[in-house]
This record gives C-alpha cells, structure tokens and sequence, in this order.
C-alpha cells in the first residue's frame, strides 16, 4: 500500500473532505487528489503538512507495512465531525506512546485477564465473575479506584488518555494492531465519574474478543446489553461485595442508613453517590425498582456534601508518557523539536525542561551504615 493510499485512508479517518485538507494546509485540491490517487509524489514538505491535520506521523505515511488495523469503540458518541478529530488526536497519542516505548525498548504487554463467555447468553453474574477475577489478577484490594488507573497504565500497557470534550458522558476505547489497547476520557467529567468510566472501558476490552470478534467495523457503539454489562462489571469492580457490605452495615442504624453516611462510603471507594445507591441495590439493600426515587432525593440535598468533595484536572499526559519522553529525549532517540510535539509544549518550554533536566542529574553516593 503506497504513500497515496496512505493518504487517502488517514484524511477519511479524520472526516475531512479534499476541500477542508486544501484550506488548512494551503494545499490545492487537485495536487491532494493526485497524491491520493498516486499521479504524482508529494513533496515532504506536503506529508509533513499533511501529517499535522491528519494527527498522524511522518513515518506511518513512508511505511510499507499493511495499514494497521485500528477500531473503536464509542460511548455517547460525539458527532461529526467532532468525533472524527477526537479519534485522530487519540490514535496519534497511542501511536506517540507506542514509539517511545519501542524507542527505550519499555514496551509493556497487555496483562489483562481473558474474559470468556458468549455475547448471546453473557450474564451479570458473568460481569460480577470477571471483575472478581481482574481485581485478583491486578491486586487492587478494596478499594480499587485508588490504584486501577496507574495499575493499567504502568503495569497492564493499556494507554489512557484525558481530553475534554462533548457529550460529557462519552468515552471511547480502541484496540489496534499497532499499538495494542487504549482508553480515553473525558477531563470534564469528575475524578470519581472518571473512575467509573475508566472500570466501564475496561470491560469493554476485556470482552472485546466476546462482543467484537475479528469483524468489527473501524469505527462501532455497543448494544445496551452490553453497556449494562459494563456497567455491572464496573460497579462490582470499583466496590467490592465484602468491602461494601462491611462499609454500609457499619453505618445502618434500626435498618435505616443517612446520606451522610452514603456519601462517606462513596468517597471511601472514590465514586459517586448514584453509583453506590445502584450498587446497594444490586446487592439488595433495597429494592432495584426503589434506586431511582431514592438518587432523585439524594441529588435534592447533595450540596451540602457534594461541595466538599475535592475536584481535580487529570493531567493532559500519563506520567510515564511524560518520563519515556524526558528519557528518549536525553538519550538522543527523538530532537527537542519531537519531544516538543510530543508534550504539546514550544520549543522554548522544551528547551526548560532539558535545563532543568540536566540540573538534576545530580548523584548520591550510596553507602551502607
């Protein structure tokens, strides 16, 4: 597959027409289409304008490997052409990942445990099974939010990412031949929505095998039994059965519990209120039907608690992306002009960190007491 072809297939994964690729790049429409169409060779002054709007990299166009097989998988899907430039930004960010840590030779192997089952028959208490297993597998403990980002990301070579974008509810997970899993979340969202959305996307690419096969298209939604499958998994993932019975029977008082008390175990396992009253309902505190009235009189007095909740910004890049970053950039793999793309950061303020970088290769000298 030559450098037209290329071409063609990353400016239609990015939802942009002939028309919008030549008013951003200054690049005629005729010239695009010859490049496409391979009746003439782009300059590379051209792929490096086109690699910019397309959020891909120089050398994915100069390849000749077979184009990597990249699908995704929306929640509450933005629309176009939104989505598509959210999906560019987020395969080039796997992509940037995946480069430094082959790059450093850091490359993490996906370890995560293998659901099994089938999508006609797939149960709740397949969900309740499966987050069992990968909170065994991982060591998260009782309270697994606290740890189950940095576990993926360190640990697990799944690549999350932060963007803030619309609907807040949306989120997207992506498994690619190339680079292998990622997930992407919305920084709008709070730290503790976040958490449940990170547990959701985990699902999805524990069962991708069971629910997308070899088949799926490049770009797919789930069907709602599926979501609530996620949703089970997550919420038997974040709030483990024996913690939170002992957590909600610590605090139950003549067969009755306070939302004050709610919300204290809801920040114990850092998510929401809403997603505990479903939870206990699960676990049949009250009855399933009774959730919704119940979070509609919660939400009516919540601010007297929920204000004191600490909010927080994720950082636009994972800390370990940031390190292999400082790391290739010390050790001569990319220039200070890549690692300056890679952080999203001028040259000047790349330029800082080498400094400040240098300045602190100070050594300790090791000696035994």
């Amino acid at each position: 597959m030559g450098v037209g072809f290329r071409l063609k297939y990353a400016r239609e994964r990015a939802g942009l027409t002939l028309r919008q690729v030549a008013d951003r790049t200054g690049i005629g429409e005729s010239s695009l289409s010859e490049f496409e169409n391979a009746r003439r060779e782009p300059r590379l002054s051209h792929l490096q304008a086109l690699a910019q709007t397309y959020r891909r990299s120089l050398d994915f166009f100069l390849s000749v490997d077979p184009l990597p097989r990249e699908v995704l998988l929306w929640r509450d899907q933005p629309a176009s052409p939104i989505c598509e430039e959210i999906e560019a930004e987020f395969l080039r960010l796997c992509e940037q990942y995946h480069n430094l840590e082959t790059w450093l030779n850091e490359r993490r192997v996906t370890r995560l445990p293998v659901a099994q089952g089938d999508a006609a028959t797939y149960s709740y208490a397949d969900a309740e099974g499966l987050a069992h297993q990968v909170r065994k597998a991982l060591s998260l403990g009782d309270r697994p939010a606290q740890n189950l980002l940095t576990t993926l990301d360190e640990e697990c070579g799944v690549k999350i990412f932060h963007r803030s974008f619309d609907p807040p509810g949306a989120a997207v997970c992506c498994v690619s031949e190339a680079f292998g899993v990622g997930i992407l979340l919305n920084s709008k969202n709070v730290r503790w929505r976040r958490n449940f959305d990170l547990a959701h996307e985990l699902f999805h690419l524990l069962t991708w095998p069971i629910f997308r096969g070899e088949q799926a298209d490049t770009r797919t939604t789930p069907d709602p039994k599926e979501e609530r499958s996620a949703t089970c998994f997550a919420g038997n993932l974040l709030m483990p059965t024996d913690a939170t019975r002992s957590a909600v029977n610590g605090v139950i008082k003549e067969g009755k519990i306070a939302f004050a008390d709610m919300f204290g175990i809801a920040r114990q396992f850092d998510v929401s209120v809403e997603a505990l009253i479903w939870r206990m309902a699960f676990l049949k505190y009250f009855a399933y039907d009774d959730a919704a009235e119940i979070i509609g009189r919660y939400k009516r007095v919540s601010s007297m608690w929920e204000g004191n909740r600490v909010h927080d910004d994720p950082p636009p890049l994972p800390p370990r992306f940031r390190a292999l970053a400082i790391r290739a950039l010390q050790q001569g793999e990319i220039s200070i002009g890549r690692f300056a793309e890679y952080l999203h950061i001028t040259r000047r303020e790349a330029q800082a960190i080498m400094e400040q970088d240098a300045r602190g290769d100070e050594e300790v000298q090791i000696t035994p007491a």
